[in-house]
């Protein structure tokens, strides 16, 4: 089965549980018009349906070989390459002085949800170069923006995102890789990255590689590392591609899904180092890389989204034509629970990226100071959940979709199995989910004394108590059980802020995120149950109750286990230290 991009929820959630609409109103996209956003949804997800979705299998067969530094993509790639950038999508958010659309972050997310539910092995690239233009256009040099920000952003060149070396691993700071400054302004780069996401391809006449390494005076950790442009073509007086400059891809890795992306050993300066531009300022490169290692976080968590919807889809389709005995399987209620899972899961996941989606516009398009800073702390809070929550359901939803499918899951052919192993690495990269954690307990749960995470659970309380107020049965025990999941989190939210970044504070991490996405989650799908019981445009109650009610009661309802491990277990974890050894 094919992808059919399912824009009416797309859009539906962007506009109610992400708060889309009200930002529209408050008047935070201009002159933007809710038809003109429904109008670029629908165009992307026929180009995602017709388009990228059929090259999904060829991407998995084919894979990228790899011959004397050359690599070729899968039949079919360039071609929908040069028709999605004929398009405009690679700018759809891109800014406007450079060639872009400079439509919202939230829009685009929606796409990027299309283009990976598609094809995750295609849709990946794009989302570097789009990181790309966001680090060039905060910290470049006019020079540097003006010889190549207009092709990243039409993506006529793509762009890459360079830490990982074999021995550092996520430990960013153990790099490396050298730069010497070859007093010209330039500077000379040498050593390897590992896992480079399009490093190397047949696509585009360019590839622009943001490169970190270490300066000789650089002090030691990530307070030494600086950032640079590293062209593989350098260009000419007229800004064409010209000399090849002294960088190659080494080998494309053997990988366990996206077989479609070719992912990259980088080697830089076999003949005196490659040459190289310094973003920002020497030894301040990290702050340049976490602006594209955010907005690749947030893609990330939309690849979760994509491949559990398109894993539900295919595991819906099946169950309503595999017969079993006297009837399809849809008929049995264990299969019901799964597709259903899988169903709440997905939606969920969506509304917590979209939400990051509206909250990352308020940062850049706020009128005020106070509203940025306002905005940017509830994107900061939202972004590791986003990446977290959604990637660890997308492998749990194409796991239960293989499942669904029975044997055949099993086999290739029918396509679960990609799902399930192209899933596999987002919970992986840019940044494994469990730094996610470390990351939202240790530096964004405390943000302003832990008011942001506050403030968001007093929003998520009205969204409760206008759903009690309801008084729907249909809704069951809907209000009650997020309310409770509200609860356990706020409790867990106050003994983590008093554990510090202590162990035991660490150890709790992984499930507080659960607890804290999904109580989320759940919420804001409420809001699309409100949204459509009070007759909004697009909106099926039937559909939204459903759904919210679901998650309530089934995922939402795990959450005095999760607060429990939160605050109870960090003492299992060095009761028993011989299970270790």
């Amino acid at each position: 089965m094919t992808y059919r991009a399912p824009v009416s929820d797309i859009v539906f959630t962007l506009r109610h549980a992400a708060g889309f609409d009200r930002a529209l109103a408050d008047g935070l996209y201009g002159d933007l018009t809710e038809a003109d956003v429904a109008a670029v949804l629908e165009e992307a997800g026929r180009v995602a349906n017709d388009v990228i979705a059929p090259l999904n299998r060829a991407g998995d067969t084919n894979g990228t070989p790899i011959k004397d530094g050359a690599v070729t993509t899968a039949p079919g790639w360039k071609e929908a390459y040069a028709t999605w950038i004929a398009g405009g999508w690679n700018g759809l958010a891109g800014p406007a002085d450079w060639g872009g659309q400079d439509l919202p972050q939230a829009v685009n997310a929606a796409c990027i949800e299309m283009w990976n539910a598609a094809s995750m092995a295609f849709g990946i690239g794009p989302v570097l170069t789009m990181a790309a233009v966001d680090a060039l256009a905060d910290f470049g040099s006019d020079d540097l923006k003006q010889r190549y920000l207009e092709k990243l952003v039409s993506g006529t060149w793509t762009g890459t995102m360079e830490l990982t070396e074999p021995q550092a691993g996520s430990d960013v700071g153990a790099l490396r890789t050298k730069a010497e400054r070859a007093g010209d302004g330039t500077y000379r780069i040498t050593g390897q990255k590992i896992f480079i996401t399009y490093g190397e391809h047949d696509l585009t006449e360019n590839i622009i590689h943001f490169v970190l390494a270490r300066l000789p005076d650089a002090p030691a950790g990530t307070k030494g590392i600086s950032l640079f442009l590293v062209p593989k073509f350098l260009l000419t007086a007229d800004g064409k591609p010209g000399e090849r400059n002294d960088l190659r891809a080494h080998s494309v890795e053997h990988k366990m899904g996206i077989h479609g992306s070719p992912t990259c050993t980088m080697v830089y300066g076999d003949h005196g180092g490659a040459i190289g531009y310094l973003i920002g300022r020497e030894h301040e490169g990290m702050q340049a890389m976490f602006t594209m290692m955010n907005r690749a976080r947030l893609a990330v968590g939309l690849q979760g989204v994509a491949i559990a919807d398109r894993a539900t889809q295919q595991a819906l389709a099946y169950a309503h034509d595999r017969k079993q005995g006297p009837q399809t399987i849809i008929s049995y209620p264990d299969v019901k629970r799964m597709l259903l899972t899988m169903q709440a899961l997905t939606a969920a996941a969506r509304t917590i990226c979209y939400a990051t989606g509206v909250a990352i516009d308020g940062a850049h398009r706020a009128s005020d100071a106070a509203a940025r800073q306002t905005a940017q702390a509830r994107a900061s809070l939202l972004t590791p959940l986003a990446k977290a929550f959604s990637t660890d359901i997308g492998i749990e939803v194409a796991s239960l979709g293989v499942q669904v499918h029975g044997g055949m899951g099993f086999i290739e052919e029918t396509g679960a199995a990609q799902h399930y192993r192209d899933a596999r690495i987002a919970a992986i990269y840019e940044g494994t989910n469990g730094i996610q954690a470390l990351d939202l307990v240790t530096r964004k749960l405390p943000l302003d004394g832990g008011k942001v995470a506050s403030a968001l659970i007093a929003e998520l309380r009205q969204t409760v108590a206008e759903l009690a107020a309801v008084n729907d049965p249909a809704l069951g025990a809907s209000a009650a059980r997020l309310g409770e999941a509200l609860d356990c989190t706020e409790r867990a939210a106050h003994w983590l802020l008093a554990q510090g970044k202590s162990d035991a504070a660490l150890a709790g991490a992984t499930p507080f995120l659960r607890l804290f996405a999904s109580a989320t989650g759940g919420c804001l799908l409420a809001r699309n149950a409100l949204a459509a019981i009070r007759g909004a445009d697009g909106g099926e109650p039937a559909r939204w109750i459903g759904l919210t009610r679901f998650f309530a009661e089934n995922v939402a309802v795990q959450a005095p286990s999760l607060e429990r491990i939160v605050t109870e277990s960090a003492d299992s974890l060095s009761a028993a230290p011989a299970l270790l050894n």
